[in-house]
């Protein structure tokens, strides 16, 4: 038997075609944190909501069109956030090429008043999906997830409804042939 891939910040967890969880179902998770003493955490990438961050946050000033999404069912009452401009952000953790987390929020806020942050450099998440110690093990052996790398493109240049399909095709072999499979139908 094939032993599962070592997940690791920086992967994606992509969902099987036939997960019913209405959280994750065609979910392309960015996995942030992965700690076999603390458990995992991440974010949905491709679920928008309609919401604007200025109705979030009214003290941001700026015309852009910062879109925020649903990062997951824990803690959705938090505001998250990956982005590609690095040390320009203190205290950001590096996750990926071209791919960091969080930061300063204060400055962030500055930098984004200041129109040094613009939307295509940045992505907010309401609340984040997250597993206990050995849980998303157990996700994985029972096939659950599919495990891939997370680049940059997928969060800052694929469209939202397109990336379920785009990472498996990425992937290549197998997983092309199950990201050409049309959404599940409810007959009820």
């Amino acid at each position: 038997m094939k032993k599962n891939k070592l997940i690791t910040p920086g992967n994606l967890l992509i969902a099987q075609p036939f997960m019913d969880d209405s959280h994750f179902m065609r979910a392309v998770i960015g996995i942030c944190e992965h700690d076999n003493k603390e458990g995992s955490m991440g974010f949905i990438l491709n679920k928008p909501i309609n919401m604007k961050l200025n109705e979030l946050l009214p003290d941001i000033e700026s015309d852009e069109d910062f879109k925020v999404y649903y990062g997951g069912p824990v803690t959705t009452n938090s505001l998250h956030y990956i982005h590609n401009v690095g040390d320009l952000l203190e205290d950001s953790i590096k996750i990926g090429r071209q791919l960091y987390w969080g930061g300063d929020f204060e400055k962030l806020k500055f930098l984004i008043n200041s129109q040094l942050i613009k939307a295509h450099n940045i992505r907010f998440y309401i609340g984040y999906s997250g597993w206990s110690v050995g849980q998303l093990e157990s996700e994985l052996k029972l096939g659950t997830w599919i495990v891939s790398d997370w680049y940059a493109n997928y969060t800052f240049k694929v469209k939202s409804s397109a990336l379920w399909k785009e990472a498996l095709i990425n992937k290549g072999d197998k997983y092309s042939v199950i990201g050409q499979m049309p959404p599940p139908t409810n007959h009820n």
